[in-house]
Parts: C-alpha cells; structure tokens; sequence
C-alpha cells in the first residue's frame, strides 16, 4: 500500500513562490507515474500536472503552464511541484495521486489509485 505525505504549502503573497513536496512510502514509488491535483472551496478536483515514472513526459493544465513545475527524485521516493508567480486564483488544497501506469501522465483524477491527504495553499491578493 502506498501512502503520500504532501508539505510545503502555506501562505504567500500574489506574484510570490512555493515548493511542494509529496513523498511516498509503502510501495515502488519509481514504477508510478505521479500528478498533482487541487481543489478551491466549492469548486471541483482539477488537475495541475503529471510526470511519467522517469519524468520523461510531463503534462500541465493550461493555466499552470509556465509557471509549475513538476519534478521528481525517484531516489528520495519524492514528487515536486514548483510554484512561480502565484496567483489569488491558485488557492486550494493540493493534493499528491500515484498511478500504477507508469507513462501516464493523465488528467483524471479516477485513474489514479494513490492520494496524500493534501496540503493547503493560500495566495493573497
């Protein structure tokens, strides 16, 4: 069974950075390919981003793109997401998710068997 411990989040400030991190425990984190997911109050679970288990494909939900980054040390069992130039709209709680296909890098959330618990991320305007 894999468990995923998100950290990093926190309160910033708009146009400022943060850098979340998810580690796994419990299973063959190098096989999963891994995304993080949000979820602002009252809206719906959307995708942020994905890396294949080699991080040789990574995918972005438009909004994000070029300003996260996701990365990922297979040797510290450790997914990343890097924040720039956060936005008010950026709020939400974040979320970890591992998927046993390895070189997916999807935007379903359903397709993904693994979740951290999340972590809060706050962006004053």
């Amino acid at each position: 069974q894999v468990q995923l411990i998100e950290s990093g989040g926190g309160l910033v400030q708009a146009g400022g950075s943060l850098r979340l991190s998810c580690a796994a425990s419990g299973g063959t984190f190098s096989t999963y390919s891994m995304g993080w997911f949000r979820q602002a109050p009252g809206k719906e679970r959307e995708f942020v981003a994905a890396i294949s288990y080699n991080s040789g494909i990574t995918s972005y939900a438009d909004s994000m793109k070029g300003r996260f980054t996701i990365s990922r040390d297979n040797s510290k069992n450790t997914v990343y997401l890097h924040m720039n130039s956060l936005k008010a709209e950026d709020t939400g709680v974040y979320s970890c998710a591992g998927n046993p296909n390895r070189y997916s890098t999807s935007r379903t959330p359903t397709l993904y068997n693994y979740w951290g618990q999340g972590t809060q991320v706050t962006v004053s305007s």
